[in-house]
C-alpha cells in the first residue's frame, strides 16, 4: 500500500521510524480517523458480499423486487443528505454523526429479523437515509477536526483505507459465502452491525478541537450556541449557485463509478470474448491504483483552480478510458482482456483525480460556518449519481458498442473540462452568500 503522504505534510519525530510506521500518516487525528474507517469498511465489506444472497435466497425476495427496494432505499439517501448535514450545523457534526452511525448499526441487525417484503423496504429505506446522511455529516466532521490545507489529502488516506477495509471484509466475507448458510449469512450481517455500533462509540470518543474556528476548550460551547441561530436561516448550498453547479458536473463524473461496477461487467461478459475471470481483475486493478495513487493525486488541488484542472484531467482519461474498454469488442480473447484491463487502468488514474478535485472543490467553495449544509448537497448529488448510474449505463451503453462508449466518454469529458467555468464563476460571485 503506497500511501506516502503529501510533501507539505512532515512526519512527526515521535514516529517510529519501522518499515510499518511508515505506511501511517504523520497527523494522530487523521490516524484515529484511520482506525475508525478500517474498522468500518471491514464490516461494511463483510455485509456486502453476502447481502444480496441473504436476501434473495434466505429472505426469499425476487430480483425484481430486491431491485425495486433498493431503489426506493436509494432515493431515501438522496432525500436524507441535505437535512443531515443541516442538523450538523445547528446541533454539531459529532453527536449527529454518532446517532446516524448507530442508527445504521442497529437497522442493520434489524435485516435479521426482518419478516414481510413491506417491513424489508421499510427497513432498507430507514438504513440508507441513515447510512447516506452520515457520509454527508462525516466530511462536515472532517472539516471540523482537520486543518483546512490538509483536509484533502486527510480524506485521500481515509480512502485509501477504506479501499483496504473492504478487500479486508470481502475476503471475509467469502468465507461466508463459501459455508453458504443461514447462520454464516447472518453472522456477517451481524459483524457489520457491530462494527457500526463499535465506530459511533468511537467517533463520540473522538476530540473536536473547536467549530467554526473556535479555540479548543470553552470556545466550542460558545460555537454550539450559536447553531441554533444558524439553523433557521435557509440552507446557504441550495442559493449558492456556482456551488449547485459544480455538485451537478461532480455528479456526472460519478457516473464512473457504475461505468466500473456495472458497465465495465456487463461488457465483457456479454460483448467481448474475454474471460468472466477478467470481471475481477478490473476490480483488483482499480482497488490496487486507487491506493497506490489517491494521496499522490491531492498535489495541486491545494485551490480551487488546481482542483477544476484536476477535474478537467479526470474528465479526459476516463472518455479515454471509455474508448480504450470500447475497443475491447470483436478482438480474441486473451487480447479483448489486456485492452479492458487497460481502460480500468486509465478509469482509476482519472477516478483519483476527479476525486481529489471534488472534495478540494466541496470544502474551498463552501462557507466555514456552514460545512455540514454544503457537504449536504453535495453528498445528495453523489448519491443520486450512485443510484441512477446503473440504470444509465446499462442502458445508453451497453447493446450500442462503441458509440455508446463514446457518448458516455464525452459526457465524463464535458463535466470534467465545465469546472474550470463553474470555478472562475464562483470566484467571481466573493463570499459564500450568508
Amino acid at each position: 500500500m503506497t500511501t506516502a503522504p503529501p510533501a507539505t505534510a512532515a512526519p512527526s519525530s515521535d514516529l517510529p521510524a519501522s518499515g510499518a510506521s511508515r505506511l501511517l500518516h504523520p497527523d494522530p487525528t487523521v490516524r484515529r480517523l484511520a482506525r475508525i474507517t478500517l474498522l468500518n469498511t471491514v464490516g461494511s465489506g463483510l455485509s456486502l458480499s453476502v447481502g444480496v444472497l441473504f436476501f434473495t435466497r434466505f429472505l426469499g425476495l425476487s430480483a425484481g423486487r430486491l431491485g425495486f427496494a433498493l431503489t426506493a432505499a436509494g432515493l431515501c439517501g438522496v432525500l436524507a443528505s441535505v437535512p443531515a448535514g443541516r442538523a450538523a450545523d445547528r446541533w454539531g457534526s459529532r453527536p449527529v454523526l454518532v446517532a446516524l452511525v448507530a442508527l445504521t448499526g442497529l437497522g442493520t441487525a434489524g435485516y435479521t429479523l426482518v419478516d414481510g417484503y413491506p417491513a424489508f423496504v421499510a427497513l432498507a429505506c430507514l438504513v440508507a437515509a441513515a447510512d447516506r446522511g452520515s457520509a454527508a455529516v462525516r466530511n462536515a466532521l472532517y472539516a471540523e477536526v482537520l486543518p483546512a490545507d490538509k483536509r484533502v489529502a486527510g480524506r485521500a488516506y481515509l480512502r485509501v483505507v477504506t479501499n483496504v477495509g473492504l478487500c479486508l471484509g470481502t475476503g471475509v466475507g467469502a468465507i461466508a459465502l463459501q459455508v453458504d448458510s443461514r447462520a454464516g449469512y447472518l453472522t456477517a450481517i451481524l459483524a457489520d452491525a457491530a462494527s457500526y455500533l463499535a465506530v459511533a462509540v468511537l467517533f463520540q470518543r473522538l476530540r473536536v478541537p473547536g467549530w467554526s474556528g473556535v479555540a479548543p476548550g470553552a470556545g466550542a460551547e460558545q460555537a454550539v450556541e450559536e447553531r441554533p441561530a444558524e439553523g433557521k436561516r435557509r440552507n446557504p448550498a441550495l442559493r449558492d449557485g456556482p456551488f449547485l453547479v459544480v455538485t451537478a458536473l461532480g455528479s456526472v463524473l460519478a457516473l464512473q463509478f457504475a461505468m466500473l461496477e456495472v458497465g465495465v461487467p456487463l461488457w465483457i461478459v456479454q460483448q467481448t470474448d474475454a474471460p468472466r475471470i477478467t470481471v475481477a481483475g478490473t476490480l483488483i486493478v482499480n482497488t490496487v491504483l486507487v491506493i497506490a495513487f489517491q494521496v499522490r493525486a491531492t498535489r495541486g488541488t491545494e485551490d480551487p483552480v488546481g482542483a477544476a484542472r484536476a477535474c478537467g484531467r479526470s474528465g479526459l482519461l476516463l472518455a479515454a478510458s471509455c474508448l480504450v474498454v470500447g475497443l475491447a469488442h470483436g478482438t480474441p480473447a486473451a487480447l479483448a482482456a489486456v485492452v479492458v484491463l487497460a481502460g480500468v487502468a486509465l478509469q482509476a488514474v482519472g477516478e483519483v483525480l476527479g476525486q481529489a478535485g471534488t472534495w478540494a472543490l466541496s470544502y474551498d467553495l463552501a462557507g466555514e460556518r456552514a460545512h455540514g449544509a454544503y457537504q449536504g448537497v453535495f453528498n445528495a448529488g453523489m448519491s443520486a449519481a450512485l443510484m441512477i448510474g446503473p440504470a444509465v449505463v446499462s442502458t445508453a451503453v451497453i447493446g450500442h458498442g462503441l458509440a455508446g462508449w463514446a457518448a458516455l466518454g464525452a459526457l465524463l469529458a464535458g463535466a470534467g473540462l465545465a469546472m474550470g467555468p463553474a470555478v472562475r464563476w464562483a470566484r467571481r460571485r466573493g463570499p459564500v452568500p450568508a
